[in-house]
């Protein structure tokens, strides 16, 4: 089973940090739960796999948290 985004892409997106990265996965899933629950709206993906594409995508940058 390969995950994607692989953990080397979403560490070479914070520098090599993997504290930052585990911190902005964490904040922006937090974030993504509230929303979710706001709207009742339910998804398949898991908020922690739509932060992790975020951040591999380049959408999620390391200076916002």
């Amino acid at each position: 089973m390969m995950i994607e985004p692989s953990i080397d892409s979403l560490v070479e997106a914070t520098n090599g940090n993997r504290y930052v990265l585990c911190t902005i996965v964490s904040k922006r899933a937090k974030e993504i739960e509230t929303v979710r629950r706001a709207e009742l709206a339910s998804e398949d993906k898991k908020a922690i796999s739509i932060a992790c594409e975020e951040i591999a995508k380049g959408k999620i940058k390391p200076s916002k948290f």
